[in-house]
């Protein structure tokens, strides 16, 4: 009876020990409140560019309302308007000149409501535009090199008497500039402001009038060295970025200073400020990314870890419009706003949802509702993202094709791969696997890719990219022979590299430069040619010429040790065409290499992972995203948000991680260890859950 007893005492034990351990998910902590910092967590970027024509400017401006609208949305900063697009101030100004039909300093009213309830302000100033002194002064207008003007667009079938051609570009040069840097002194030594925000500063856009061509004549510059007058227009531009800092910083020292398009979403024309770093002179950088309606959702991943390695606050940007900046009555789905603001803060950056202000200074209280549901959401988890440090052991560098980076990133995300952009990052000794966009790596960065390799990093390389002046960059078991010789090709796949891909040819869009493998290269996916190129005069079927039936001797994909390389610009092909073959192939590859990762999971392709370092609180975040962007005629919008469920994390890390939760439900989840890495299953992802690692 006794033995039965103790038997019985200890089964009870052990049940009870089996059951607290497979009830650990029930079981919730605590989670941190709401982050504070010096840049604001939660802002608006309040647009205000109002017409002459229109009267009654802030006639309905009224402080309760306007604070009511902030408290409704979870705002915590806001940037307010000093000077608009029109060029009209909206503050009592003896500089430049105040809104024709606003009799008051609306400014200072919006500054006030906003200290009343803890709101953080920043000013917003334009300089690229400026509607009424371009029309006053026509010799501040930037010119192409024929003469003709420089705007931002053309509108067409509006009559030639009433043609709207756009905002007129203005460079911040000679009387322009010096009237700008007097105007930022009165702006900031008047008022009491936690940032200031220039707008419309485009160095790709090279000046040509009167006064740029004088400029450039007395440094003895001929105005056809398109290399030298560029960069007297990269010395203009660095010589404003540094007179209106100091300007700000003698009168407000802790002040913010951003200016944008130092950090636009680039193309080769924009490679100015990635080439040049002009971004360097900002405190903090705003990254504005709308993805509804101009760049998708796949850049700001990149952007946030690109600009989030150089120790600054990073600000994601987007709107509340259903499409872009201008947009009145236009409303994206509180949903997607939702998961926006989840987006930056799983990448984390602060987060600026934009909004434009009625002329009659109203605030729109649906707006504020959407944007609070959002923010809302944003409170419960911003202090297990913002600031946190980026840690992947894929690097991803960026080159200067927008498709081709465009659609490596593409892949990399769509494979819950989770990576860091390496161009800034002073420490790569994370990085296992370092993904090289096929516009190549720039040669001032050729000794760290030496280095990288020497201490046994592993390296993918892209078509030409592989090469500089015909001679590999790395390498690659391969010598360079020209130039495809038609205009498609079929990829033929080994063994090695074959999983969820075809055994049969498949087609690439662009053909892939032709290189000869050495002798003790490994071939992992052949070459078939079309009989001939498709031309007018010479064609068979529809489409594309069929292949012929023997290989040809360059191959699509070889390896050399440490080294892939793939004859194709698969990337841009991926971003033009979008073949999920090409995306598993480039997948196969890649985990012929890697061996380590961080962090690693299995979604559907919309599924999104990131992996942020919060040292100084001893843990990691492991960020999960789903949601499923639909094109609807021109915008792409987020409308469903299905529910995943029973999702496999499995964590590598050389911490001891004593617990993990979920956020923001705060949930204890179980860790299973087996071989040194711990695995998790999530039970269930709508839009967003992260998990938190303490160590």
């Amino acid at each position: 009876m006794k033995r039965q007893l103790l038997y019985f005492i200890f089964l009870s034990f052990i049940l009870f020990s089996c059951n607290k351990r497979l009830d650990i998910s029930a079981e919730r902590i605590e989670l941190e409140s709401e982050l504070e910092n010096t840049e604001g967590t939660r802002q608006v970027h309040l647009d205000f560019h109002t017409s002459e024509f229109i009267e009654d400017i802030a006639a309905k401006f009224d402080k309760k309302q306007f604070q009511e609208a902030l408290k409704i949305g979870h705002v915590n900063a806001i940037n307010i308007f000093a000077k608009g697009h029109h060029g009209w101030s909206y503050y009592n100004t003896k500089i430049g000149r105040i809104h024709p039909h606003l009799d008051f300093d609306l400014m200072k009213a919006q500054i006030e409501a906003c200290r009343e309830i803890g709101v953080k302000v920043k000013i917003y100033f334009t300089v690229g535009y400026s509607d009424w002194e371009a029309k006053a002064h026509p010799q501040w207008v930037q010119k192409n090199k024929s003469g003709s003007s420089l705007y931002l667009e053309g509108i067409k079938g509006l009559g030639s008497d009433d043609t709207f051609q756009g905002w007129q570009y203005l460079e911040p040069m000679g009387a322009y500039a010096e009237k700008i840097y007097a105007q930022v002194e009165e702006i900031v030594k008047n008022y009491e402001i936690d940032g200031i925000w220039f707008d419309i500063l485009n160095t790709w856009r090279v000046n040509y009038n009167d006064l740029a061509r004088a400029d450039y004549e007395s440094r003895g510059i001929d105005i056809n060295d398109d290399e030298a007058v560029f960069k007297r227009t990269i010395e203009k531009y660095e010589t404003f970025y540094q007179k209106t800092l100091a300007i700000v910083k003698k009168h407000r020292p802790k002040a913010s200073v951003f200016w944008n398009g130092t950090t636009a979403e680039f193309n080769s024309k924009m490679l100015s400020d990635f080439q040049y770093n002009m971004f360097r002179f900002n405190t903090k950088f705003d990254l504005e990314d709308l993805p509804t309606a101009w760049f998708g959702y796949d850049v700001f991943p990149w952007r946030s870890k690109y600009f989030g390695n150089i120790g600054k606050d990073i600000v994601a940007m987007s709107g509340k419009f259903h499409t872009a900046w201008g947009e009145f009555g236009g409303f994206k789905s509180k949903e997607a706003l939702k998961y926006e603001v989840a987006s930056m803060v799983a990448y984390g950056a602060n987060i600026n949802i934009g909004d434009q202000l009625h002329p009659s200074g109203e605030m729109d209280i649906g707006t504020y509702q959407n944007i609070g549901y959002a923010f809302e959401y944003a409170k419960k988890i911003e202090s297990y993202g913002i600031g946190g440090e980026h840690k992947a052991t894929t690097g991803l560098y960026v080159g200067g094709d927008k498709p081709a980076l465009e659609g490596l990133v593409a892949m990399l995300v769509q494979n819950q791969i989770n990576f860091n952009v390496v161009n800034l990052l002073e420490d790569w000794s994370d990085v296992e696997v370092l993904v090289v966009t096929s516009d190549g790596i720039l040669e001032r960065d050729q000794q760290r890719l030496d280095d990288f390799v020497t201490r046994g990093g592993k390296v993918i390389l892209m078509g030409k990219g592989a090469f500089r002046d015909e001679i590999p960059v790395l390498d690659i078991g391969a010598d360079y022979l020209g130039d495809a010789k038609y205009d498609v090709d079929y990829t033929v796949v080994n063994d090695i590299i074959s999983t969820n891909i075809v055994r049969s040819p498949f087609l690439n869009y662009e053909p892939a430069i032709r290189v000869q493998p050495k002798s003790d290269t490994e071939i992992l996916a052949k070459l078939r040619e079309p009989y001939f190129s498709r031309t007018l005069s010479h064609f068979s079927s529809h489409k594309n010429t069929p292949f012929v039936l023997e290989d040809a001797e360059h191959p699509a994909v070889i390896r050399k040790g440490n080294v892939i390389f793939f004859a194709h610009n698969i990337d841009k092909q991926y971003k033009e065409m979008g073949v999920q073959m090409h995306r598993d192939l480039f997948y196969n590859a890649f985990n012929l290499l890697r061996n380590k990762a961080f962090v690693k999971t299995e979604m559907p392709s919309m599924g999104r992972i990131n992996l942020l370092h919060q040292p100084e609180k001893s843990r990691y975040v492991i960020h999960l995203l789903y949601a499923s962007p639909i094109q609807r005629g021109k915008v792409q919008v987020i409308e469903d948000m299905p529910v995943l469920y029973n999702i496999p994390v499995t964590v590598d890390l050389k911490e001891n991680i004593k617990r993990a939760y979920m956020i923001p439900s705060g949930e204890l989840m179980r860790m299973d260890i087996k071989g040194g890495k711990i695995n998790i299953t999530v039970p269930q992802l709508k839009m967003h859950t992260g998990i938190v690692l303490e160590y």
